[in-house]
């Protein structure tokens, strides 16, 4: 949106919309911005987050482990909510919080939280897009490697009192082709990681221009072309409806027989069923999971099976990530309340540009004619039409703006 088109935006909601309060756009470019003065911490995170919180005058309250009719209850007196993982925030919950402004959620996803029921009503949902980026793929460097050399199996079995050498003989890294799928932060350092290992790196990324992942040594090309090249592959995706089941029965079997896979994003990305039958039949030769579509998963299938090394969702639980994404969710709440910038919204990207001078004056102007047109409607003899015209090269409304009883 241009600011002109933001000042017509707000002009239309001051008329049309006054009851739906909780995004309070109309507002921000006033000392009156969203202000959220309660946050509630529903989960397990830095203490830098607190403190950095109530340095600004923001009143924390932190309490964990909640279920969720707890949470329902709890949530209708605060204007902010800072999550992890854990916390699932439902529409039935998002629809009880009457004064939420803001939900933060400290690391990368919103799996957690329903965000098309936050936006309905307003509520600015964001996350913290590089917080956990190293931590994440480092661990897929590291279940990449345990698959190459079967290190967990090995470790488990001289625990067991064994001393089986050839029962877990590897392959070398070096030489072997790595195929990315997604490469943003994580892809990216990945890549660069196992680039010292003399791996070679091709990928896929619809966004990412193949001249710039060409520029960190990751040749592009299309999923067609990658599959059968690979003898490692990662995906580094969100869960959405064109990535659920990326990696599945079709996609196998145009692999290398005996690819190995890992998955430290969205549990969903590789079918599950899909990459049991391959590791069954040999067309995959491992699996690193971190993520799984149901957490922990019911179904052990793939956890007990021999070629996979699973662990329990901990791409994040570092002390160096939980650190950064908890000091940024708090330095992000803080920038959008002082009307700094607006950083990691998900749902509210158009607000962003709310911050330019430029725009504060025309979503002044819209605010102030929205008043005035819901004042002639509302009388006892309300105007039947209004037409209103504004001069100034900044101000031209592009048509008359009709208010109809």
């Amino acid at each position: 949106f241009t600011g002109q088109q933001l000042g017509n935006a707000i002009l239309l909601l001051s008329i049309t919309s006054p009851q739906h309060q909780p995004l309070n756009t109309r507002r921000w470019p006033s000392a009156e911005r969203p202000n959220p003065e309660t946050v509630l911490i529903s989960e397990s995170v830095d203490p830098r987050c607190r403190a950095i919180l109530e340095e600004n005058g923001i009143r924390v309250t932190e309490k964990t482990s909640m279920k969720k009719d707890e949470l329902i209850a709890e949530i209708k007196d605060y204007d902010g909510l800072v999550v992890r993982s854990a916390t699932k925030v439902t529409a039935d919950v998002i629809n009880a919080a009457n004064n939420l402004k803001i939900i933060g959620r400290a690391g990368t996803g919103v799996d957690n939280v329903d965000v098309d029921a936050a936006t309905k009503k307003g509520i600015i949902v964001m996350n913290t897009p590089s917080g956990n980026t190293i931590s994440a793929a480092e661990l897929t460097c590291a279940l990449l490697m345990s698959l190459s050399r079967n290190v967990p199996q090995a470790a488990m079995s001289m625990k067991q009192g064994n001393w089986d050498r050839k029962k877990f003989m590897g392959a070398e890294l070096f030489g072997k082709v790595l195929g990315i799928v997604g490469l943003g932060r994580i892809g990216k350092e990945v890549a660069s990681r196992m680039q010292s290992f003399g791996m070679k790196t091709i990928g896929y990324d619809p966004i990412t221009p193949p001249e710039v992942s060409a520029s960190w040594g990751v040749e592009q090309m299309s999923l067609e072309q990658l599959w059968p090249q690979c003898d490692y592959i990662t995906v580094h995706t969100p869960l959405m409806p064109s990535t659920v089941g990326l990696l599945n029965d079709e996609t196998f079997a145009k692999c290398k027989k005996g690819v190995k896979v890992v998955n430290c994003a969205r549990g969903g990305i590789i079918d599950e069923a899909a990459l049991l039958r391959a590791l069954e039949s040999g067309q995959c030769g491992g699996a690193g999971l971190d993520v799984f579509v149901e957490e922990p998963p019911k179904d052990r299938s793939l956890v007990d099976h021999p070629n996979v090394i699973s662990c329990p969702h901990l791409g994040a639980s570092t002390k160096e990530a939980q650190a950064r994404c908890g000091e940024d969710i708090a330095l992000q709440i803080v920038d959008m309340v002082k009307g700094k910038k607006l950083v990691g919204a998900v749902n509210a990207q158009v607000l962003a540009s709310t911050f330019s001078q430029e725009s504060h004056q025309l979503i002044k102007l819209g605010e102030a004619v929205g008043a005035v047109l819901r004042s002639c409607s509302a009388s006892k003899k309300p105007f039947s039409r209004v037409q209103i015209a504004t001069k100034g090269k900044n101000y031209q409304f592009n048509q008359f703006v009709k208010a109809e009883t």
